[in-house]
């Protein structure tokens, strides 16, 4: 993780994931890059010292030899999401979110889905109310990799989940699975699961957990509800964006107090 890249707005949301992007990028030795789209009627000038007062915060309260610098941009987010990912070579985006509506709107609607769908950058997801303290608290160090188990197209995309994994104080991935009672797991799914596992030690402990339910979402938010030592939550969506549409929905949202990172399977 050599570039990490966080959109800002001013507003607490953005500022808090920011401030999130900054203490990953701290720890991973990366040059973090913040990118404000510049609305209409926004005197540029007023920007240009907003980023910089963000900037000299960061520098103050988590790294004075923090990597970062800060870009202005018109016009389309995404258009100039892309440009930037093409020519800095981001490895990561750190965008925030407000509340439980916040993530439903982001996932299903707004700005969030067309970066999920187009940019194809791994996307780390920060709720308002998360804190990065919480990485720093062993009662919050499971991380939770919820997949369905197909193989994975392009392995490398766990990558970026293994190195944020290891940032966090004695981690420790749950390889969280779900399908129906009385149900056996065909063999594919099997070898898959057990390299997941394999794909995280022995650097971090990783152990298997199935939830037995006929709703993919219900049973994950089942699992998060009875195990609240979760700090993190991955998932993977697939070049279709068939999972992004199934498995984001209304129901994710009683969760947004955790971080999401949203992998994509596939070639960038």
């Amino acid at each position: 993780m050599k570039t990490i890249l966080s959109p800002i707005d001013f507003s607490e949301v953005s500022i808090n994931a920011v401030s999130f992007a900054a203490e990953l990028a701290k720890r991973a030795s990366a040059h973090l890059i913040l990118i404000n789209i510049l609305g209409e009627g926004t005197a540029e000038d007023d920007t240009k010292n907003n980023l910089e007062t963000v900037e000299s915060n960061l520098k103050k309260e988590i790294d004075a030899n923090l990597n970062c610098e800060s870009l202005i941009a018109h016009g389309d987010l995404i258009d100039n999401l892309k440009k930037i990912i093409a020519i800095h070579k981001v490895d990561l985006i750190v965008m925030g979110t407000k509340g439980a509506s916040g993530l439903k709107e982001m996932l299903i609607g707004s700005n969030a889905v067309k970066v999920l769908a187009h940019a194809k950058v791994p996307t780390l997801i920060i709720p308002g109310e998360a804190r990065f303290e919480n990485f720093l608290n062993n009662q919050k160090n499971k991380v939770v990799l919820a997949t369905d188990l197909d193989l994975l197209e392009n392995d490398e995309c766990l990558d970026i989940l293994k190195e944020i994994a290891l940032l966090i104080i004695e981690p420790k991935v749950r390889v969280v699975s779900v399908r129906p009672k009385h149900t056996t797991l065909p063999d594919l799914k099997r070898m898959e699961r057990d390299y997941l596992l394999s794909f995280f030690t022995p650097e971090i402990e990783a152990e298997r957990m199935t939830v037995f339910s006929s709703n993919v979402m219900s049973g994950i938010n089942f699992y998060l509800d009875k195990n609240r030592d979760t700090g993190l939550i991955a998932m993977v969506a697939r070049d279709s964006g068939h999972l992004i549409q199934k498995h984001y929905t209304r129901e994710m949202a009683s969760h947004t107090h955790l971080p999401l990172l949203v992998l994509h399977d596939g070639k960038i």
